[in-house]
């Protein structure tokens, strides 16, 4: 029988694999940040797990830099199904990539994965929660978001904050936020309609969703670690060993 929960899934998702990974340097001089290794598995093994459990039946991969390694990488997977979306000629940044990508994920909404969106699951699998929360009829787009004063590994200021109901506002001149976005998304593929044909990032619908209020937020349930860079690892290592003695 499946699990209703699973069932209000989107069954396509998108995993961001194209970028530069910057911050990882010098670590992704050689090696695309996706492949960057955290308690023995890369990174966007980590992502694809999570979507291969929660039942979510394709992912579209984009590639870009050191293309050929993540390819060859996730040709070796058997779930989820893998299509790949080449951007080796252009970069197109988050917003830019997904929208090449539409043709390959489907007429419904889907969901955005981040290859260095990683947690700890607590008690209740965060990917099945998001389908649950998610609800078209109020929602353009759905955030996965994390406490930022206690997620390993960040130092930033926050992203948003959360009224009762769910709904995001941003940090705006507010010296903090509560919550970070934790790299994990349900879109509908229509906000890409009126959107750039350059490069551009997915916080323009971020924000066109905002000023529509109808952008909102799912609380992640356990440890958020943020992977950015090489110092990152060890300390996200050492969360992953404390949290299975």
């Amino acid at each position: 029988m499946t699990d209703p929960r699973q069932a209000r899934l989107p069954d396509s998702a998108m995993v961001l694999a194209a970028g530069l990974g910057t911050r990882m340097r010098p670590l992704t001089d050689r090696l695309p940040k996706p492949l960057v290794e955290v308690g023995g598995r890369a990174l966007i093994d980590h992502a694809l797990d999570r979507l291969a459990e929660a039942g979510v039946a394709r992912a579209v991969v984009n590639v870009h830099h050191l293309a050929d390694l993540v390819e060859a990488h996730v040709r070796r997977r058997r779930a989820p199904a893998i299509v790949i979306s080449d951007e080796r000629p252009h970069l197109l940044e988050t917003g830019g990539g997904t929208k090449k990508a539409l043709p390959l994920l489907g007429p419904g909404p889907f969901l955005l994965f981040n290859t260095d969106a990683f947690w700890i699951e607590g008690p209740q699998p965060n990917l099945p929660r998001l389908g649950e929360a998610w609800d078209a009829e109020r929602m353009d787009i759905l955030l996965l978001v994390a406490p930022a004063a206690t997620s390993i590994g960040y130092d930033g200021a926050g992203d948003f904050l959360m009224d009762e109901a769910g709904r995001l506002e941003r940090r705006g001149e507010r010296a903090v936020a509560p919550f970070v976005y934790a790299g994990v998304a349900v879109l509908k593929p229509e906000l890409f309609a009126d959107t750039p044909e350059e490069p551009f990032s997915l916080n323009l619908l971020f924000d066109r969703a905002i000023a529509r209020r109808r952008l909102y937020g799912l609380r992640l349930d356990g440890q958020w670690l943020h992977v950015g860079t090489p110092e990152a690892i060890a300390e996200a290592e050492a969360t992953l060993a404390a949290s299975v003695k």
